[in-house]
């Protein structure tokens, strides 16, 4: 399974706001060093994300995809 740094994952959510506060709309797939992440994964791990946060206090090391 493919993973993406914190830094990686916070310039993908980015990268998605911005499209999203532009077209009103979440993107079909997000694209992040060079992997193409389809809307249905990028919104798990999202969910995912934050989960963590509001468990443990912290923010992952690394996110997994898919």
């Amino acid at each position: 399974m493919t993973h993406l740094t914190l830094d990686e994952y916070r310039e993908m959510v980015d990268s998605i706001i911005d499209i999203r506060n532009t077209t009103g709309e979440m993107p079909e797939f997000a694209h992040i060093s060079n992997i193409k992440i389809p809307r249905e994964d990028y919104s798990n791990m999202i969910e995912r994300v934050n989960k963590f946060i509001l468990e443990m206090g912290r923010s992952p090391r690394s996110v997994e995809i898919g």
